[in-house]
């Protein structure tokens, strides 16, 4: 349905690297269909299978709510550190000077401000008590000699598309089960 160069339109190449087929494909409903921009194929995605990486573009509107929008932007704070008896302590102190000036806040300022404030100074003792929660990394195990083989096994997958040769095949077709191991093993001592 798209224009595409043959090679980017296979998306199988058979073991002896000369037959290639079309076997993957995008289904949509007939209503979205004009939701896709593009679907081609991408050789060089190391997905460690003999199928290429069918990749579509779509196109998708959603309709998001303020409210939503807000939800995201805000910073989590590491809650796990309030089980620590000093630093909840601290919280706890902190909260409670910040109360104890809001006590003498006249009734005739505007709820609004009033609310911003109280919110402003939740936000900065519990930053400045607790800190921010980072994002765990997934892989811990993963490290630069995991990168160097990684980047050994794109190597020689990109060197098999360029040059389709059996001794491109066979230098793959060795470097994988070797880097497949070595991610193994490194991944069973870290746990």
């Amino acid at each position: 349905m798209l224009p595409h160069r043959n090679i980017h339109k296979y998306t199988w190449t058979s073991p002896d690297g000369k037959t290639h087929n079309q076997i993957d494909h995008v289904l949509i409903d007939r209503r979205w269909h004009s939701s896709i921009l593009d679907v081609r194929s991408f050789r060089g995605a190391d997905c460690e299978t003999d199928q290429y990486l069918v990749i579509a573009k779509v196109r998708e509107r959603f309709a998001v709510g303020k409210q939503a929008a807000k939800r995201f932007d805000r910073q989590r704070f590491n809650l796990r550190k309030l089980n620590e008896p000093g630093v909840r302590e601290q919280y706890q102190i902190e909260i409670k000077n910040w109360f104890s000036a809001l006590e003498n806040v006249n009734d005739e300022e505007d709820v609004n401000r009033t609310w911003e404030h109280i919110k402003e100074n939740v936000q900065t003792s519990a930053k400045e008590s607790l800190g921010l929660h980072e994002l765990n990394q997934n892989k811990h195990w993963f490290d630069e000699e995991c990168l160097r083989y990684l980047e050994r096994r794109k190597r020689a997958k990109l060197q098999w598309i360029q040059d389709p040769k059996q001794s491109n095949v066979d230098i793959l077709n060795n470097v994988r089960p070797e880097v497949s191991r070595h991610f193994r093993n490194k991944k069973k001592r870290h746990i």
